[in-house]
């Protein structure tokens, strides 16, 4: 696969050596619904120097022109990736995300596609190639992954503070946004899907979907979804467009504590339970009473920063380093294969269907020369931006209520 040359012996998107201490050169395609809040976190932020925003619409190009002063502004994506522009961010429709992420790759540069990162697997599987061919980064937006609030939830996992973990409960419900070209399952299940395979640390292996489309005909607004995962945990997922309140709710069980992460609370996002339950040892029916325990509730104190802002920063650190993103292609393809095999089973009446995540080849190392030209080695994501967020919220519970 050949990659365009800019006639300078190097592909676009790669940074030459003297100037990675640099700002890295962003442009964003779309300035819809995600796109001004992604436009506005690489122009704010030292590390990166928002070049150019290509998007379709006049009025909010003329929108961009006018806030961010010395920002290009594009009608057609094309013009952007000709310029000098290292790094691609994609907040389009989901059908649009494959064509323009392959241009930006095959004109040599970094990208961040906002999730899901493809409509398919197949489309999925050719970026991650390409990109390794190419040897760019290729991240995909799951923004939950980078709150505070979801790295302490996986830290209570990873500990064993809740101990052998039953199963999760996840609902993810508002009014809208209603679309047409996909249902509800790819717009507000990707979210679910990142999060839990990541507190869990686990693979999903198979899920069944019900729902209903009770506004469209053919496109369902409301779902269920049951995802088993290679451990043998199940977790439950509602998602819903037709709901009068929002709700950002994941429920973790355990057989030792019980976590609720509410990611609508202003502050107390999460809540450990010290609750649970224990059948008897005992075959005699009269004894046959279950234990149950009712302790103290527990709200660790989870230092705030915002996620899209800390994603942000850590897609300019890989273009940078040459690290492997938290993140990256493998971790989006891994949720176009839930949301795949979700739409089967939504169309086959709630059949379980198998998740068939395609096995790719490990990705070589990519280095990168900082200013004192020492070479570094790709890593892997664990220990990039989790250890840090962990560290942030390990110092413990800062409030304590008596359980009802």
């Amino acid at each position: 696969m050949s990659v365009r040359s800019n006639g300078h012996g190097r592909r676009n998107g790669h940074r030459p050596p003297g100037q990675s201490d640099a700002p890295v050169r962003v442009g964003v395609i779309g300035c819809g619904y995600w796109g001004p809040q992604l436009i506005r976190n690489f122009y704010e932020l030292p590390a990166a120097r928002l070049t150019g925003v290509a998007e379709t619409r006049p009025e909010r190009l003329e929108h961009v022109r006018h806030r961010y002063r010395g920002t290009q502004v594009f009608s057609d994506h094309r013009a952007l990736l000709a310029t000098d522009v290292d790094a691609i961010v994609i907040a389009t429709p989901i059908q649009t995300h494959y064509p323009l992420a392959r241009d930006a790759i095959l004109a040599g540069k970094h990208v961040l596609v906002e999730k899901p990162l493809t409509a398919n697997v197949a489309e999925a599987t050719e970026l991650i190639s390409m990109a390794q061919a190419a040897g760019v980064t290729l991240m995909t937006g799951h923004t939950f992954l980078y709150n505070p609030a979801v790295q302490a939830l996986r830290n209570l996992v990873d500990t064993g503070e809740l101990g052998r973990v039953y199963y999760v409960d996840a609902a993810r419900l508002s009014l809208g946004l209603f679309q047409s070209q996909v249902n509800v399952l790819w717009d507000l299940a990707p979210h679910d899907i990142s999060i839990l395979s990541y507190v869990l640390d686990e693979t999903p292996v198979a899920v069944s979907a019900r729902g209903s489309a009770c506004v469209q005909p053919t496109v369902h607004d409301v779902a269920y979804l049951e995802v088993l995962y290679q451990g043998g945990i199940s977790a439950h997922v509602h998602v819903s467009w037709l709901d009068p309140a929002k709700v950002r709710r994941i429920t973790v069980v355990g057989d030792r504590k019980m976590a609720v992460y509410n990611d609508v609370a202003l502050v107390e996002k999460i809540r450990v339970y010290d609750k649970g339950v224990k059948p008897p040892a005992t075959d005699t029916f009269g004894e046959f009473q279950m234990s149950y325990r009712n302790g103290e509730i527990t709200i660790p104190f989870i230092p705030w920063q915002e996620p899209l802002k800390l994603e942000c920063e850590h897609f300019l650190d890989c273009v940078r380093t040459g690290r492997r993103p938290l993140t990256d292609g493998r971790q989006g393809l891994e949720v176009v294969a839930v949301l795949e095999a979700a739409d089967r089973s939504l169309k086959d009446g709630g059949s379980r269907v198998p998740v068939e995540i395609p096995q790719m080849p490990a990705a070589p190392v990519r280095t990168a020369v900082t200013a004192d030209s020492e070479a570094l080695s790709m890593v892997e994501p664990d220990h990039l931006l989790v250890d840090a967020l962990v560290t942030l919220v390990e110092p413990g519970p800062q409030a304590i209520e008596a359980a009802p």
